[in-house]
């Protein structure tokens, strides 16, 4: 299979700035980009109009008459490298009402999303060979987006007793240990757990609750230890100042931030299930500690969180509503709008934190357009406005904090080891309800 895909704006960090060309893709490698022969219009890369300027019809891939190649118009879209979330709930086994690995992945596609990262609070948990390699066959059934697991750091995350983590690792098995949704209280017990992170080369991913004072004591276990250690969904002020110290210390650390917390506060809650979530909403203060976090790069990705529940489950007082809420298909609309269209990131900066600096986190060849890697693309129409929730997500849930907020940035196609696994005017007539 080959195609093409024409009139694109290339935005991709590890090129000096975004730029109108030409991919050619092959057997599900990109074989070829052809930069486009502009007219003067000038094409800027620090602001929303990166996608501005036009090309000259003679400087497209000319595919005339070759019935067997395919091409895509990507005139006045964006085309960047495939998304990539390092922190996803997709519930099977166990709580597959709620959203199963299909569905799951169906939601990935449709945000842009080419490669996920389980977190282990499924039931069973993600702590035995069989779990991790039932989850890779689902996966595998799937629609092509790549699903990696992290493994529990605790047999049952009752953070007592560690997991075989090199049993999980056959066959390509976890690509980090997490405890998930809890915090392993016990220090003595999470030192040993690092320590054997260090000697497999794992990440520990740290959900630091309550979030400051955990993030002080595991960046400490850290720098004994010697691991890699990436923080999730970091939501407060306190916790970015001690993260920022790390980093200008040395410490090998990364950390992740979600779209609520740079989007949304706590004043905004409202008795609002569908803003409930761990950790909660922040302070105005906080908001803006993260938006600077992102911008100097203390924060290095942003990742959804994304934590399905049923109707039925949110449809409750705030009080008994259970924590968590849906970001595959939102994330980059909230992120283009909030921080590209306010000057808070440019273009490329934007890639870098969702999809470069996660696969560099990752420790994998993905992130990048160039010639010779596999064709994981998304293509962004970033000028087009809608409201969230006006069409229903591929989601099985609609547990979304942002339902009404008029947004940016609709992707068109997404694309996988060069298979087209999302088409936003071919869905657009069976995407199905959320509940």
């Amino acid at each position: 299979m080959k195609f093409c895909i024409n009139n694109g704006l290339i935005v991709d960090p590890h090129q000096a700035s975004p730029f109108l060309g030409n991919l050619v893709i092959e057997n599900g490698i990109i074989t070829e980009i052809v930069p486009a022969k502009q007219n003067p219009a000038a094409v800027q890369s620090d602001s929303e109009t990166a996608h501005e300027g036009t090309i000259e019809d003679n400087h497209t891939i000319d595919v005339s008459g070759k019935a067997d190649v395919h091409t895509i118009d990507a005139r006045g879209n964006w085309v960047v490298p495939g998304l990539i979330d390092l922190h996803v709930h997709f519930r099977e086994p166990g709580f597959e009402y709620k959203e199963d690995i299909q569905s799951g992945c169906e939601s990935a596609a449709a945000g842009g999303f080419t490669m996920v990262c389980c977190m282990p609070n499924t039931s069973p948990v993600i702590d035995t060979p069989e779990v991790v390699r039932f989850i890779r066959k689902k996966a595998d059934a799937g629609n092509g987006v790549d699903v990696s697991c992290i493994g529990a750091i605790s047999k049952g995350q009752d953070g007592i007793e560690l997991v075989d983590y090199e049993g999980m690792l056959v066959d390509g098995g976890i690509c980090g240990i997490s405890e998930d949704g809890k915090t392993v209280a016990d220090e003595s017990v999470m030192l040993e757990a690092m320590k054997k992170a260090k000697e497999l080369g794992l990440t520990v991913y740290s959900h630091a609750e309550p979030e400051a004072e955990i993030v002080k004591r595991d960046l400490a276990l850290a720098k004994q230890s010697g691991c890699r250690l990436h923080f999730c969904h970091i939501s407060e002020k306190a916790s970015i100042a001690l993260i920022r110290h790390a980093k200008e210390g040395g410490l090998a650390v990364t950390a992740e931030t979600a779209p609520h917390y740079f989007a949304l506060t706590s004043e905004e809650v409202q008795g609002d299930p569908n803003k409930k979530m761990n950790p909660p909403l922040g302070t105005k203060a906080d908001r803006e500690a993260v938006m600077q976090a992102l911008r100097d790069g203390t924060l290095d990705a942003i990742a959804t969180d994304h934590a399905p529940h049923h109707i039925n489950e949110k449809s409750v007082p705030y009080e008994l509503a259970p924590n968590g809420v849906i970001g595959l298909e939102t994330s980059f609309a909230i992120s283009y709008t909030k921080l590209v269209r306010a000057g808070i990131l440019t273009p490329a900066e934007l890639v870098k934190k969702m999809s470069c600096k996660p696969a560099e986190i990752l420790g994998i060849h993905s992130g990048r357009i160039e010639i010779g890697r596999p064709a994981d693309l998304a293509i962004i129409d970033v000028e087009a406005e809608y409201e969230i929730g006006s069409e229903p997500f591929r989601s099985k849930s609609a547990n979304s904090p942002f339902l009404g907020e008029r947004v940016f940035g609709r992707i068109l196609y997404t694309i996988k080891d060069g298979a087209v696994i999302w088409n936003a005017s071919e869905a657009s007539g069976c995407m199905k309800s959320g509940g």
